[in-house]
């Protein structure tokens, strides 16, 4: 695997710290070759979270690779923490991948993630899921909840929210105490990457639940480093998205949306600053099209 030269460690709050890599137009981290680590995370930019009071520290998702991983592990022992629980946002293989790092800890997940970890693990070991580069051994969560769930690291409470939004199995980190939302992958800048396009309008309704939530920012795991670093994300975010998913249920009976580019598809929150466009979503946009034409197209009469 290659050397780490673009990893960045973000000081985030009193209690928070990021572990942000990628988001380099044109370069790219493990291969040339089209794969799941450069095309779903590194090229995109992707983001993991520490949740640290004194000796403890709970990581949200393990990074894009065992090098990833272990570069927070370092970190965070450098701080002085001695004592690490991992949360999964999902069973996504740019969260998991470094889990083996974190072996020796308490790795916790939502019984859907554990679920979809266990039924693909074979698969996911021989890079025949999704692609190369395989993860192997893939380290499967050792606590698993339903429903919400509550953590203490030291004093800083953190409360574990499943959201059905990118994947059934979502999980949001939301930390009551500087009102901050960590978000996974339920939302994204520049616009959300469709995994399960039956399940767009189950998206909405949690997007829904979400915007009653009490937060001052939103952290995603896909953003730009710069957004995150500084004051966050607002809830635009949660506007842009559901505006987002709102026109991809559209584009199987109003043919013209499904020809546009995504400067054209949402224009008004990348013109109100909620979102900003990042060229690499282009063709994510493009295959989220794709996905969703071939799950809502109107058959012809």
């Amino acid at each position: 695997m290659p050397e780490l030269t673009s990893f960045s460690v973000l000081d985030l709050g009193e209690n928070l710290l990021g572990f942000y890599d990628g988001r380099i137009p044109g370069i790219r981290y493990h291969s040339d070759a089209p794969n799941w680590l450069d095309d779903g995370g590194f090229a995109l930019g992707i983001c993991s979270y520490a949740i640290v009071d004194g000796a403890s520290a709970v990581v949200y998702d393990t990074h894009l690779s065992l090098a990833h991983a272990q570069a927070i592990r370092s970190e965070l022992e450098r701080r002085g923490v001695r004592t690490f629980r991992v949360v999964l946002s999902h069973w996504h293989l740019d969260h998991v991948a470094g889990n083996a790092v974190f072996g020796d800890c308490e790795i916790i997940a939502c019984a859907e993630t554990a679920r979809l970890l266990a039924e693909k693990k074979a698969a996911i070991e021989t890079g025949t899921i999704d692609g190369p580069p395989a993860i192997s051994p893939l380290v499967l969560p050792t606590t698993i909840f339903e429903g919400e769930h509550e953590l203490l690291c030291g004093d800083v409470v953190i409360a574990l929210r499943p959201l059905d939004i990118h994947s059934r199995d979502g999980v949001a980190m939301y930390l009551p105490g500087d009102r901050t939302l960590l978000a996974g992958d339920t939302l994204e800048d520049t616009v959300t990457y469709v995994d399960e396009a039956d399940r767009l309008a189950q998206h909405l309704v949690d997007l829904d639940r979400m915007v009653t939530w009490d937060f001052t920012r939103i952290l995603p795991n896909h953003g730009a480093k710069e957004r995150i670093v500084g004051r966050g994300y607002d809830r635009g975010l949660i506007d842009a998205t559901r505006v987002y998913i709102e026109r991809l249920l559209r584009v199987g009976d109003e043919e013209h949306l499904a020809l546009l580019a995504l400067s054209e598809f949402i224009p008004e929150p990348l013109a109100n600053g909620s979102i900003t466009l990042f060229e690499p979503y282009e063709a994510v946009h493009k295959g989220n099209v794709a996905k969703v034409l071939a799950v809502h197209r109107v058959p012809a009469a």
